[in-house]
C-alpha cells in the first residue's frame, strides 16, 4: 500500500516553511540594504576624490563655476539635441519641466564638474533615494548626493550676459580652498539628501543688490533633527524626537558622508546631530523657516561659534 502524507503532516511542513520564510526574508532585506549602503559609501568616496583631483588642477580651489553645455545632462533623455542647437532653453528654465535646466553646469548639477575625473556618471545616482530618472526636476538630479556649498561656495551667472545674476556670488566663508579647511579629515563635503543636490548654506554679508554674499554652513541642529526624525511630534520642527524617518535615513539610522580629505564613512544620525551646534550655539535665532530643506537661508547677521568645537562643519 502506497503511503502518503497526512493532512496534519502537510500543515506542519507548510508551517515550518512559513516560519523559516518569516525569519529569513528580513535577513535578506537587511543584507540587500547593507549592500546598497556600501555602494553609497563607495559612490561618495569616488565623488570626493574627484573633487580633490579637480582642486589639484585648479590652484587648490573647489569648483563653483556656472555654465551651459549642450547635451551634457545626466538624464540622457535630453541629450539628443542636434549639433548647433542653442542650449540656453535647457539652462535658463525656459523649457520648464521638459528639461529646463538639463544642460546647466552649476552647483545644482555639481557632478558635471568632476565627470572628467570620474569618467562615470553612475556614481551620482543614489541606490535608494534616487529612483526614477524620468522624474527629475526639470532635467536635473533632485536629491541623492548633496554637496556642502558652505565649503565650496556657489555661483549664479546670467547666461545671456555673463554677469552675476541675483544672489550670484556666494563665497565660502573659508574662501573656497582646500587648505583653508581647518580639519579636512573631520569636515563634511558630501552627504545624502532626499531633495536638492546641495546642502544649503546660511547667507550673510549681502550687498544692496544681493550680488555678493558669504555662505556659512547650515550647522543648525534643530534643522537636521527635523530632517532625520519623523514628522508629527513636538520637536523644534514638529518632529518626533528619536523616531528616525527611514526615507531620509534609509540605512538603519546611519548617514554616509564624504570628507574633505577624500575618505568616506557612515556615522549614526545621532552622532551627526551631536556634531552639529544648536542655533543658539551657532549664534543664530532659531525660527520655523530654518526647518525646511532649502538651498539657502538668508540672514542679516554673521553667525558666531566657539572655534574648533564643530569640526564636521569646518567650524
Amino acid at each position: 500500500m502506497k503511503k502518503a502524507f497526512t493532512l496534519i503532516e502537510l500543515l506542519v511542513v507548510i508551517a515550518i516553511i512559513a516560519i523559516l520564510a518569516a525569519i529569513l526574508f528580513p535577513v535578506f532585506a537587511q543584507a540587500k540594504l547593507a549592500a546598497k549602503k556600501s555602494v553609497s559609501i563607495s559612490n561618495q568616496k569616488q565623488q570626493g576624490l574627484a573633487i580633490l583631483m579637480y582642486t589639484n588642477d585648479y590652484d587648490d580651489l573647489y569648483p563653483r563655476e556656472d555654465g551651459c553645455t549642450l547635451n551634457d545632462s545626466f538624464n540622457t533623455v535630453y541629450d539628443v539635441q542636434p549639433a548647433g542647437t542653442n542650449p540656453l532653453p535647457f539652462c535658463t528654465g525656459a523649457n520648464g519641466n521638459n528639461g529646463g535646466y538639463a544642460f546647466r553646469d552649476n552647483h545644482y548639477s555639481w557632478g558635471k564638474w568632476t565627470v572628467p575625473y570620474t569618467k562615470n556618471t553612475g556614481i551620482f545616482f543614489h541606490p535608494v533615494i534616487q529612483k526614477d530618472p524620468t522624474g527629475w526636476l526639470e532635467g536635473e538630479v533632485d536629491g541623492g548626493y548633496a554637496l556642502n556649498l558652505a565649503i565650496t561656495g556657489a555661483l549664479n551667472i546670467n547666461l545671456n550676459t555673463g554677469a552675476l545674476a541675483s544672489y550670484g556670488g556666494r563665497a565660502s566663508w573659508l574662501g573656497g580652498s582646500t587648505t583653508a579647511v581647518p580639519q579636512s579629515a573631520s569636515t563634511m563635503l558630501i552627504m545624502e539628501q532626499t531633495t536638492y543636490s546641495v546642502v544649503g548654506g546660511y547667507e550673510s554679508g549681502t550687498t544692496s543688490n544681493n550680488l555678493n554674499l558669504t555662505y556659512y554652513p547650515l550647522a543648525v541642529r534643530e534643522h537636521w533633527s527635523g530632517y532625520f526624525y519623523q514628522p508629527g511630534g513636538t520637536g523644534p520642527c514638529k518632529e518626533q524626537i528619536g523616531v528616525l524617518d527611514t526615507t531620509t535615513v534609509p540605512f538603519a539610522g546611519s548617514v554616509p558622508l564624504s570628507y574633505c580629505d577624500g575618505h568616506a564613512k557612515a556615522i549614526p544620525a545621532g552622532q551627526f546631530l551631536a556634531n552639529t551646534p544648536t542655533a543658539a550655539q551657532f549664534g543664530l535665532s532659531f525660527n520655523k523657516y530654518l526647518c525646511g530643506i532649502a538651498a539657502a537661508y538668508y540672514g542679516n547677521g554673521n553667525p558666531s561659534w566657539t572655534a574648533g568645537a564643530w569640526p564636521m562643519w569646518g567650524l
